[in-house]
Formats: structure tokens, C-alpha cells, sequence
């Protein structure tokens, strides 16, 4: 027999304990630690980009917990859902002319100054009654070309998913980040910044002395490839202002810096859970998989692995 990808998905899923597959909810909180996920909305064509079509996959993972995509939650409102830059694994800007991005740009600003806001409701019950919470809601960047309508528009939707932070890329703007804590600070939302491979331990000095609302979205394999370091020592240092992490396993860049499978990178995943647990920090890690998928392998076989990893190491 040929095996297609949806075969294998279907196996994967399969694979999974049968309790986790029967309950009623899922529970992803192992330990004390509540585990989330944030899957890219382009990378994994077995998984769903709609908000409410991704959410099947959550709770057959047993995944309690989601960093909820503005991309997912805006088609599921209604946006204009042509393909966006900004992604990983989405198109390079490069094979979109000025045109066209101008003109999606514009029909995407119209469309959040007039959003439906129960849209967004809607989808945190949908998530709720599934036992699935949003604690997050992710852009794609924040940018000085963004109205303080916008910006209103961003913090509603988070509050209107239930999130309690929305995170986006560290910007070098501290004009910027200044901007944004006003927001942040109004709505109550924390902001937290992420990271790639630009940062080291005092990347987001400026960006917190500047306002309490101002966090950290850290993500530990990204900042070991930088630092060729154990990302341990920054979280202890600056865990009151993490307001979540992301989880996978890179090498140290001086070691070449690559994703991945989780235990084989020089990334500590295990020592980081176990502080986490330990210090009773009360942010959400997330896991991000981002290794390339082994041959007949699928996403969801990946990421079930990646969550029995963390079910193992906070046991």
C-alpha cells in the first residue's frame, strides 16, 4: 500500500496514548508547566492555517495551550487572506510586486479599523469549550507605518482571544517599543519581544527600562545559536520579565548552529523545563518545531514527540 501524507498523519495521531486521544480536554500542563505550542501558519501543509480548523489538530495532540497567529484568527474573522510576507516559510517579498503588497496592505488596514470584534470572541469560546487557552496573540512585527488605530486594533483582538501578551519580533526602534508599552500599558496586555540569532544578553535592556509592559517572548534555541551559550543563566536573571518562551533545540552557533531533533542540539530543553518547574515561574513554554521532518515522518508525529519530551522531562 502507498502511504500518503494524510496516511501517516492519521498514523501519528494514532500513536499517540489512547487516553490522551479519549479525554474530553486536553491538558498539556505537565508538572506545574503549562507547555503551548506556536506552529507556523505556512510550514506544515497537513495542519490547517484557520484558527478554528487548526484547533482539531491541538486537541487530538492533547495541546492545551496556543500562541494564537494574527494571520489564523483574522482569516477566521474575515480578513482579506491573500498570502502574506512575514512568515517563516511564506513567500519572499521579493515575488510580490509594490503593487500588489501596497494594495494588500491597504485592504488588510480598512478591514482592522472595521474588524468584528465578536469574531475574535467567538473563537476564544470555540477554544475555551475545547479546553484550549490563548494565551498569546502573535504579528508578525509591529512597525512605525502602524496608526494608533491599528495598534488599538491589535490590543482588542488580544483581549478579545483572552490573550495576556501579544508577542512580535524585537524591533531596533526603542522609539518604537516606547510607542508600543503605551499601548500595552493601557490594555493591560504585556508585550513580549522575540528573538533570533541578532541578540546576546543585553538586547532587550533598553527595551524593558523603558516601561513594565515592555517583556521578553524568549526563545531559547534561537538565543543558544547566537551566544554559543546555556540560556539558563538569562532566564534566572530576567524570568520576572518572560512572558513566555519558545522551545526547540539548535546547536551552538560555534558548533554550526542547526535545528535540531530535541535532545540531539546543544540547546539545555531539559535543564530549562526543570527550572521552570523548580522556580515556579508562571509562563507558558512553547514549542516551536522548526527541524527539518525526517523521512515518513509528518508534523503532527514531530510535534507529539517534542510534547512527550516535555511530558518526560517535568515527570
Amino acid at each position: 500500500m502507498t502511504y500518503t501524507r494524510r496516511h501517516i498523519a492519521k498514523l501519528a495521531l494514532a500513536a499517540l496514548p489512547l487516553s490522551r486521544l479519549s479525554a474530553a480536554k486536553p491538558d498539556s500542563r505537565y508538572g506545574g508547566v503549562q507547555i503551548g505550542i506556536i506552529i507556523s501558519p505556512y510550514n506544515f501543509p497537513e495542519i490547517p492555517v484557520a484558527a478554528d480548523k487548526v484547533l482539531n489538530n491541538l486537541v487530538q495532540l492533547g495541546i492545551s495551550a496556543f500562541e494564537m497567529q494574527d494571520l489564523r484568527a483574522e482569516i477566521y474573522a474575515g480578513a482579506p487572506s491573500q498570502v502574506r510576507t512575514g512568515y517563516s516559510g511564506s513567500p519572499s517579498a521579493a515575488k510580490i510586486t509594490p503593487e500588489e503588497r501596497r494594495k494588500f496592505a491597504d485592504d488588510l488596514k480598512q478591514w482592522r479599523l472595521s474588524a468584528p470584534f465578536d469574531k475574535f470572541r467567538a473563537l476564544r469560546q470555540l477554544y475555551n469549550d475545547a479546553g484550549v487557552s490563548i494565551y498569546a496573540f502573535r504579528l508578525a512585527n509591529v512597525s512605525k507605518l502602524f496608526s494608533d488605530a491599528e495598534y488599538d486594533y491589535f490590543f482588542k483582538a488580544a483581549q478579545a482571544l483572552g490573550a495576556n501578551q501579544i508577542t512580535a519580533e524585537l524591533p531596533e526602534s526603542l522609539e518604537l517599543t516606547k510607542r508600543v508599552s503605551e499601548f500595552a500599558a493601557q490594555y493591560k496586555i504585556r508585550m513580549g519581544y522575540h528573538n533570533h540569532t541578532q541578540v546576546n544578553s543585553h538586547s532587550w535592556d533598553a527595551t524593558l527600562a523603558q516601561s513594565p509592559w515592555n517583556g521578553i517572548n524568549f526563545d531559547v534555541g534561537h538565543y543558544a545559536a547566537a551566544v554559543s551559550e546555556s540560556p539558563v543563566p538569562f532566564i534566572r536573571a530576567h524570568h520576572d520579565r518572560i512572558t513566555s518562551l519558545h522551545l526547540k533545540d539548535r546547536k551552538y552557533g560555534t558548533h554550526g548552529g542547526e535545528n535540531m531533533p530535541w535532545g540531539e542540539g546543544d540547546t539545555p530543553l531539559k535543564e530549562i523545563l526543570k527550572l521552570v518547574q523548580k522556580e515556579h515561574y508562571p509562563f507558558p513554554a512553547s514549542i516551536e518545531f522548526e527541524y527539518p521532518i525526517p523521512p515518513s515522518s509528518t508534523a503532527s508525529l514531530e510535534i507529539a514527540r517534542c510534547l512527550k519530551f516535555c511530558r518526560e522531562a517535568l515527570s
